[in-house]
């Protein structure tokens, strides 16, 4: 059997082969492959008998559900619960699962928290695999994974993880915060192997005036790079156990862990141990990087989703970062819809369950309530990380020096025997941990914005039916249900406060719905004019038209010229009742205008009879010659749905009959329907489909999957889209749009036909498809001379969409079109152009001709510097075209 000297030598030696990283201990036995053989024999008569890490066999087929993400080269452990969709890869264990493995955790069962694509690294990446220490250090030094595996003593410690988000669902069952749905196995433990990060930033030699140190990954996502912070002082404290690991319960990190380092910071939120780990920069002051001001967050719980996303300021303010975990404990048994039969059961039932500590306190009680928190008792604590205080040998290529140190940064579990006498009495077990500090998990929820550190007692409630009573766990993780949290909302229950779902009249308690966002007020002070529906109808020209929304009559003329979507989007609005859509569509800045156009009240019957009426257009069934109607919704079904990449998918939808023209005149976009399948309300949105204008019976859109994030909700239209299945339908509408193309450089902008010579089309991410639509109105005519210039900004390489098409217009040999790339995360091969579409780039090769017109479509602060830009350059705001 190798022993572990012989093992470090194998590994020097592989090291240098760039075929195998090192061989991985596989054997559990404490007197073989694990201990150093010089020692073994007189020691392992008298050694402690130790946690070891329960049996893990490593997933070697990637899921189907991964292959069309960017992550197709990870195999994935398929019974983890995905909480963002397919991609990225958030996910938690089944928590009964994860708590019956006892103190350490399998790798593939291990919680995990990706905010984007997994980087790729073979094993022959490994040994030449760098990390930087830089900044305020007196010797910068860039070391690589064979030096961080040969040059710095390597320690193995035990080490519980917990996401920040662990048991998030509670709270988004109150109201729902900005992140996504953890339930209560975002904790897991596992034996860490590697050198402490305070030996590698020593040599580096930090200055006087050094107080952090900065993190940063090699995970690529857009925002950056993720990084984020530690105080230095806590990185150089030995009794904080900050270190660098290459090794997870004895193998080399998985490609979901950090492979093939990571940093590792016991006692703080999971968000702190940067995976793929690559730089080191010492620092002044906390880290700036994105990931580290809007993420892992508690803001005060005053402040709403809409302050927080105005007002800059709390997100910079370092008060409301989390470093520490707090106090916090869940039950495992009872299970979640487990029974107990009254008339077979034991006597005496086992509770079961976790509870942790932040810092490094240890957990000194763990209470249990069975009467609402009106008396208590005492849990019976295991401590399975003491055991490896007094081992004092190698473990996993590491030393395991841990008899000095009285800091606690793993997990503990409780127990405690009830009689079933007292469950049958009781409606719920209530548990609560409190450490050596005595920080004790409180009764009531602290509800914040992202829904961090979530910590209340943890409730499991007790349904009694007859002989039987049937446990409920709060949540169950992500959209799957279950949970009494749940029953009790849907039943009109308080949530809060300690009423865990009682129907309560107290007004001033917060509701178990969202609070109610403050009104806009749409119509005009002191105004009380009448309008009846022939009223109405007079005004339906193009040249006043006149709508509807909530009853209120609104005149659109004063906005035909400057409307975003057109003077059409009004003019087919003329005389109907448009507030499904203008209210789907539009933000609480255009509700704020729309007291400047009210002009008076429809009358009762009036609404009755235009109800009736737009009852009426939307239940005819003949089928027009032209599919597109301006004022009427249109079903179509889908029939296709192609990956083109993890976030990219290309919808085909069927038309009314097989040889039916859409309609859509180029330059113009059409609008999407589709009901929210869990809230009934409309989701409304505009897109400009890629198939050719002149396509029969079907039509296909290229739409990118805005998924869910820790600070974003994602977007409601795309996730609701990807979820539908082929048979499904839509509801669109059209067309819409200032602009039309008419070719060979005729262009109808608001009702105004004008000639341009050239285009100038700026766009970023998606925004390329109304941009791919014009120019290809352009270069699909030999004859049409109109010259395009488009300038298309991206993160990465694989985010252009539509890139064959355009390289296929650009390689044509009249040369009219030219398509410049730009991206902000490029890699090391990348030829083209780097960076923002900036100033220098706009003045580079947007500049203002003689009969020119710029077009523009991309995310909303691309648009604003694009335009203060343009404007600078000297364009004429009328030739400025955003759609």
């Amino acid at each position: 059997m190798a022993t572990i000297t012989q093992t470090i030598l194998q590994q020097q030696s592989v090291l240098d082969a760039p075929h195998k990283l090192y061989p991985t201990v596989t054997s559990l036995s404490l007197s073989e492959s694990q201990l150093d053989s010089d020692s073994a024999s007189d020691k392992s008569d008298s050694l402690p008998e130790i946690p070891l890490p329960p049996p893990s066999k490593a997933p070697t087929e990637v899921l189907s559900v991964d292959k069309d993400t960017p992550d197709n080269h990870v195999p994935r452990d398929p019974r983890l619960i995905r909480l963002t969709g397919v991609h990225p890869f958030n996910v938690e264990p089944p928590l009964t699962m994860l708590f019956n493995e006892g103190f350490l955790t399998s790798p593939e069962l291990f919680y995990v928290r990706n905010h984007g694509p997994v980087p790729q690294v073979s094993d022959e990446d490994i040994p030449t695999w760098e990390i930087s220490i830089e900044g305020l250090v007196e010797n910068p030094i860039v070391l690589d994974f064979k030096q961080i595996l040969q040059e710095f003593d390597q320690i193995t410690a035990p080490v519980t993880l917990v996401c920040a988000g662990n048991r998030r669902k509670e709270q988004n069952q109150v109201r729902k915060s900005k992140g996504f749905s953890w339930g209560a196995a975002g904790v897991s433990t596992a034996l860490f192997t590697g050198p402490m990060m305070r030996d590698v930033i020593k040599r580096a030699n930090p200055s006087r005036k050094a107080k952090y140190v900065c993190m940063e990954g090699a995970d690529k996502l857009p925002n950056g790079y993720y990084g984020t912070s530690v105080k230095l002082n806590w990185v150089m404290d030995p009794n904080r156990g900050i270190m660098l690991a290459h090794k997870m319960n004895g193998e080399d990190l998985r490609p979901d862990h950090g492979r093939p380092l990571r940093a590792v910071v016991p006692g703080q939120i999971g968000g702190r141990s940067v995976k793929w780990l690559k730089r080191l920069i010492v620092t002044d002051k906390p880290s700036d990087n994105w990931y580290h001001i809007y993420d892992n967050r508690v803001l005060p719980t005053t402040v709403t989703p809409e302050q927080s996303a105005k007002e800059s300021k709390w997100w910079y303010d370092e008060r409301y970062a989390i470093y520490d975990l707090n106090v916090n404990s869940a039950a495992a048994y009872p299970q979640h819809n487990e029974e107990l039969n009254l008339s077979t059961a034991d006597p005496i039932y086992t509770a079961r369950g976790y509870a942790y500590g932040g810092g490094g306190r240890r957990i000194n009680r763990v209470e249990i309530s069975l009467d609402k928190g009106k008396s208590w008792r005492l849990a019976t604590i295991e401590y399975p990380e003491d055991k490896y205080r007094d081992f004092e040998s190698d473990l996993f290529g590491g030393k395991v020096d841990m008899f000095w140190r009285e800091t606690c940064f793993c997990w503990c579990f409780w127990n405690l025997e009830i009689p079933v006498e007292d469950l049958k009495d009781s409606d719920a077990i209530l548990v609560r941990a409190m450490d050596e500090a005595l920080n004790c998990q409180p009764r009531d929820m602290y509800w914040s914005v992202l829904g961090m550190m979530n910590n209340p007692w943890f409730r499991v409630a007790i349904i009694r039916d007859g002989d039987v009573l049937k446990f409920e766990h709060p949540t169950q993780p992500a959209l799957m249900p279950g949970g009494w949290m749940e029953r009790a909302k849907k039943a009109g229950g308080d949530l809060t406060n300690g009423r865990w779902g009682e129907v309560s009249n107290n007004e001033d308690s917060f509701s178990s719905n969202e609070k109610a966002v403050e009104e806009i007020s749409m119509k005009k002070e002191g105004l009380n004019k009448r309008i009846d529906i022939t009223e109405l109808k007079a005004h339906i020209s193009p040249q006043e038209p006149w709508f509807v929304i909530n009853g209120e009559v609104y005149d659109g003329t004063k906005f035909l010229e400057g409307h975003p979507g057109g003077a059409q989007s009004i003019i087919s609005a003329a005389g109907m009742d448009v507030s499904e859509e203008f209210l789907a569509i539009h933000s609480e800045t255009a509700k704020a205008m729309m007291p400047d156009y009210h002009i008076g009240t429809l009358d009762r019957e009036s609404q009755e009879l235009l109800q009736k009426e737009s009852e009426n257009q939307s239940s005819s069934e003949t089928p027009d010659e032209i599919y597109l109607q301006p004022k009427v919704w249109k079903k179509a079904e889908l029939c296709a749905k192609r990956s083109i990449s993890w976030d990219t998918r290309i919808f085909t939808f069927k038309l009314e009959y097989d040889l039916q023209t859409l309609g859509l005149p180029t330059g113009q976009h059409l609008m999407i329907k589709l009901k929210n399948a869990s809230t009934s309300e409309s989701i409304i949105r505009a897109y400009t489909p890629i198939s050719e204008t002149n396509q029969k019976g079907t039509l296909d859109i290229l739409i990118k999957i805005y998924f869910p994030t820790e600070t974003s909700k994602g977007g409601k239209m795309t996730a609701a889209l990807d979820k539908m299945q082929i048979g499904d339908f839509v509801d669109i509408k059209g067309p819409i749009g200032k602009l039309i193309y008419r070719g060979n450089g005729r262009v109808i902008l608001n009702d105004k036909e004008r000639f341009v010579k050239s285009f100038r089309m700026i766009c970023g991410g998606s925004g390329i498809t109304p941009i791919y639509q014009v120019l290809r109105g352009v270069m699909s005519n030999p004859n049409d001379s109109t010259e395009c210039t488009v300038l298309d900004g991206n993160r990465l390489e694989e985010d252009i969409l539509c890139r064959e098409e355009l390289d296929s217009f650009a390689s044509m040999a009249d040369r009219r079109c030219t398509i410049l790339h730009t991206l902000t995360k490029p890699s090391n091969d990348w030829k083209g152009l780097r960076g923002r579409i900036s100033e220098d780039l706009l003045k580079e090769y947007a500049t203002p001709n003689e009969d020119s017109l710029a077009l523009i479509c991309g995310p909303e602060g691309m648009e604003s510097v694009a335009k203060k830009t343009l404007l600078k350059l000297g364009w004429n705001e009328n030739d400025l075209v955003f759609f």
